[in-house]
């Protein structure tokens, strides 16, 4: 790895999928925190600039980096590209997910795992690069965007709930790793969150989603990324190894 710049005087937050949805959300709120903030993106450029563009007016530096997680080596270049603008990762946001929904019978090999390499496999490629320079510094917080599917399972999900599952064992089994050297790794698992993901869901789905979440409304990106930063921050630090619910009491 090419040598590193000037360790930055701002914390420095990666979040994966950054351009949109949740990810965008959770780079505004760092942002708006004092975060530094890389932006990663796979394939939308244009939404991935103007998030970039959007923390910068924030006040802070913020660089989009194109990597595709799923694949180890583009996760790495990730990492050590943030390494390099800023000479320290103090948060990593494994956000990056797909849906490829269908029921289990027609699921197709490759949509099973599609799901399976970016939600689960883009997860540990960037955990497992980015821990070595949080064991280092003796400090860090990975936050994983899990989903409430991957608790209670959905039909016509196999493949998503498989892979926010997998997510949510591997964040218990990375904060019991990593937690002696100071770095602590939780997840965070949104509901019916409105968001690309959801913006063809039709209105009378909508509604009886609604009706069954105690707070009687789908959530905001903004919601998870407030939860987000929260487990982000020092008032958090005493909290690793766990999975917060944000999902308006449709779990409980």
């Amino acid at each position: 790895m090419p040598k590193e710049k000037n360790i930055s005087a701002n914390p420095v937050a990666v979040v994966t999928g950054g351009g949109r949805g949740i990810g965008r959300a959770v780079c505004l709120e760092l942002a708006r925190r004092g975060f530094s903030v890389i932006v990663n993106y796979a394939h939308s450029a244009d939404a991935a600039e103007q998030t970039r563009k959007e923390c910068a007016e924030l006040g802070v530096e913020a660089l989009a980096v194109k990597a595709d997680v799923s694949d180890h080596d583009e996760a790495k270049g990730l990492i050590d590209a943030a390494m390099i603008k800023f000479g320290r990762i103090d948060v990593l946001v494994n956000n990056a997910g797909i849906t490829r929904d269908g029921l289990m019978m027609k699921m197709s090999p490759e949509d099973f795992d599609a799901v399976i390499r970016t939600n689960l496999n883009g997860a540990f490629n960037c955990m497992k690069h980015v821990s070595r320079a949080m064991l280092k510094a003796r400090a860090g917080s990975i936050v994983n965007v899990a989903s409430i599917v991957g608790l209670t399972g959905n039909a016509g999900q196999v493949n998503y709930a498989a892979s926010k599952a997998g997510v949510v064992a591997m964040t218990k089994s990375a904060a019991k790793e990593l937690g002696s050297r100071g770095v602590r790794v939780n997840a965070v698992a949104p509901g019916y969150i409105e968001t690309d993901m959801t913006k063809d869901l039709p209105q009378e789905a909508a509604a009886a989603f609604a009706d069954q979440i105690a707070l009687k409304r789908l959530g905001q990106p903004e919601d998870v990324a407030r939860v987000v930063a929260f487990l982000a921050s020092e008032d958090a630090g005493y909290v690793t190894g766990q999975v917060i619910c944000v999902d308006g009491g449709i779990v409980m």
